[in-house]
Formats: structure tokens, C-alpha cells, sequence
């Protein structure tokens, strides 16, 4: 929590500014309660062959920091970004795995590199526009109607799903320590997107209007598999269905993930149909299996996986707690134990669309626990 010892005005924050509008509403927030606040733009790396996206989200950045009257500095992350990220991103698809790089990011920039070239220039805290909640540390708040000129009064440790289900990103920071969220504010997790749109017009931010950003931040408008494209050797292969049938075909097993039902073609289908669903890869023979039938496509789904890289914010009291395997994908009742070394997860039921590479986030309620990297489908 933050100490009662010295004046919240002697308190610095960086907020990571990236150009849209929540990182802009947590600095305006973070001024408004009295703190120390600068503003960073953290630089990515991007491929020379896309068009260029970073200077007009730094150039966004540059327009908040002038309206808030707060100093503003670039920090260039873009050897870190590719090694830390990209790198990790384009071998885990090679290797027939679906990456969350957002979780990646997050973990080896944001509450990493940005944190101690923040802690360097002597600030005390770090901030961004996530949606979730940070417990370990009062959260400064401002409502339209009901200004508040002190912290709200702190919750039990850990970390928190944001206000707003709908925009709620716990699911990407389950790689957060304690020691992180030492430092760490998120100070919009308790509001609504509405009222993000409103305190930025309260505060007359100049980029009140602007549309949510999509994607990977360092991707822009450009769709994962053109992107692989430049990166990973492609070969077209088969669809079949369930019964071993050949109905159509792929541009390569790398640009699918488990569950989707677009990007490959199904030329053998009846009027009856529904949409195909891919079920299972096979590097050996370069084919998709996919199925339009519910029953075919639970026989193909998991109940049983092994972990890699648990981490855990808050371990659970007992073995039966809830997860997610998707980002904003519902929570599934589930059972912890341990296989030799490793923390095995047993599902009550079936889970479609499980992709392994992707996060498994655990949670008790509103509580994020922490997660891990779904490794190996058990028998």
C-alpha cells in the first residue's frame, strides 16, 4: 500500500501512454489525486515492410502529456520488444503452438524493462491503462458526480478482474508477481469504458474520440497469417474430417489454431452442414482435422492437461478452483494435482477450442490467482 510517511504529491508515477485513451485517463487520474505523474511512450519493434503505426501513437502520447501538463519521455524498447516477444512468438508457432504474446509483452517489457528504467529515474510506482485491479495498493478514482480526493480503501492482496467484464484484461497479466504489484496501478480497473469516455472528455484529452485499438500492438492492421508469412515456411496440405476423409484444403498448419472455423477451405459439405471447427493438427502428414458435429468435437476435446511456467499471485486453499482458456472465454470448473513435477489441470467437462501454447488463468470469484502455459494434453 502506499506509505502513510511521506506526501502523496512526493509520489512518481510512470504511465506507460500509448496513444489511446485508457493510458491517457489513468494519467489525468493519477494528476488529479496529487501524484508525480510523467509519461512514457514505450517504442516496440515493428517490420520494416509494414506501414509505419508507432510515430502516430507516440505523436497521440505527446498531445496527452502537453494537455495534462506532465513531462513526457520516449523509451525505446525495440531490441528488448523483438528478442523478448517476437522471437519467442514466431518459435512457438514453428513448433505447431498458439502464443499469447500480448502475456509476453506484458511480462518481459511493460512490468519489466519499462519498470526498471522507471525505477532508475527515481519513480516510485508504474502505471497503465489495463482493465483489472491491483488490491495490494489504494486506487485513485474519479467518477463523473462523485470526485473522490482520497484512495478508496484497499482490498485483501492479489489481483482483481476490472469493473467492466467486457474489457476486464486479468486474463493477460496473470504473470504478475507480488513483487510487481508492489509498484504497479491500474487506475481505471474500477470504471467503466462509458466512464473512461467521459472523464476524457472531463478532462478534454485529445484523444477522447479515439477508437479502441485492435490486435498486437507492434501488428497494426495486419493479420497474423500474412504476418507469419514473412517469417515462417508455409506448406499447403489437406482438410479431412473425423472419418479420415479428405474435404478440402489449408496454406499451412502454422497460420491455425485449434477451434477456429476460418482461413482453410471445405469444398465436400452438404446442404445440412453446420461450420467446420478445427479439432486436431498432424505435423507428420500436414493435415487439419475438422468437424461441423458437436459429438465429434468433444471426443476431439481435452479434459486433462500438464502446465509450464505456473506462476501464482495467490496458490487456491484447495484443488478445485475455476480457469480460463481463452481471453474472454467463460471459467471452467477444474481440479489441480501434481504429475511427477508438473501441475496437471483436470477439466469437469470436454473444452473445446483448447490450443496449446495459450494461457490456462486460474481464478477463485473476481480473484485472478495466477495461470500458465498449457503444455501437454494427457490421455
Amino acid at each position: 500500500m502506499l506509505p502513510r510517511s511521506k506526501n502523496i504529491s512526493s509520489k512518481k508515477v510512470y504511465v506507460g501512454l500509448s496513444g489511446g485513451v485508457d493510458s491517457a485517463v489513468s494519467a489525468a487520474l493519477l494528476k488529479e489525486q496529487g501524484f508525480d505523474v510523467t509519461g512514457v511512450f514505450i517504442k516496440a519493434w515493428q517490420p520494416e515492410w509494414m506501414a509505419c503505426i508507432w510515430r502516430e501513437e507516440r505523436r497521440d502520447a505527446m498531445r496527452v502529456a502537453l494537455a495534462l501538463d506532465i513531462p513526457f519521455l520516449f523509451l525505446d524498447c525495440e531490441r528488448e520488444y523483438k528478442q523478448a516477444v517476437v522471437d519467442k512468438m514466431i518459435a512457438e508457432y514453428k513448433a505447431g503452438r498458439t502464443p499469447n504474446p500480448d502475456v509476453l509483452c506484458n511480462r518481459e517489457i511493460k512490468f519489466s524493462v519499462f519498470w526498471e528504467k522507471a525505477r532508475e529515474l527515481g519513480a516510485d510506482y508504474i502505471a497503465t491503462g489495463h482493465y483489472a485491479r491491483n488490491p495490494s495498493l489504494p486506487l485513485p478514482l474519479s467518477r463523473e458526480g462523485n470526485k473522490t480526493d482520497t484512495p478508496l480503501i484497499k482490498r485483501a492482496g492479489g489481483l482483481c478482474e476490472g469493473v467492466d467484464k467486457e474489457k476486464d484484461q486479468s486474463y493477460f497479466l496473470w504473470i504478475l508477481t507480488e513483487k510487481d504489484l508492489s509498484h504497479v496501478i491500474f487506475p481505471v480497473g474500477d470504471l467503466e469504458k462509458r466512464e473512461v469516455r467521459e472523464l476524457a472528455q472531463k478532462f478534454k484529452l485529445p484523444v477522447a474520440e479515439k477508437k479502441d485499438s485492435q490486435g498486437i500492438c507492434f501488428m497494426g492492421d495486419v493479420s497474423m497469417e500474412e504476418f507469419l508469412s514473412h517469417y515462417v515456411s508455409a506448406k499447403p496440405g489437406k482438410v479431412m474430417n473425423a472419418d479420415g476423409e479428405v474435404i478440402g484444403r489449408h496454406e499451412g498448419l502454422v497460420y491455425y489454431t485449434i477451434g477456429e472455423r476460418r482461413g482453410f477451405e471445405v469444398t465436400k459439405k452438404s446442404a445440412a452442414s453446420g461450420p467446420f471447427y478445427i479439432v486436431a493438427k498432424d505435423p507428420d502428414t500436414n493435415t487439419l482435422v475438422v468437424s461441423d458435429k458437436e459429438e465429434e468435437i468433444l471426443e476431439f476435446s481435452p479434459t486433462k492437461i500438464l502446465l509450464k511456467n505456473v506462476n501464482w499471485i495467490n496458490e487456491p486453499e484447495n484443488s478445485e478452483i475455476s480457469g480460463r482458456v481463452r481471453y474472454r472465454g467463460e471459467k471452467l470448473p477444474l481440479r489441480l494435482s501434481v504429475v511427477g513435477r508438473r501441475l496437471s489441470v483436470e477439466f469437469k467437462n470436454p473444452v473445446p477450442g483448447l490450443s496449446l501454447g495459450q494461457s490456462l488463468v486460474f481464478y477463485d470469484g473476481e480473484n485472478c490467482l495466477g495461470g500458465g502455459i498449457m503444455d501437454k494434453v494427457l490421455e
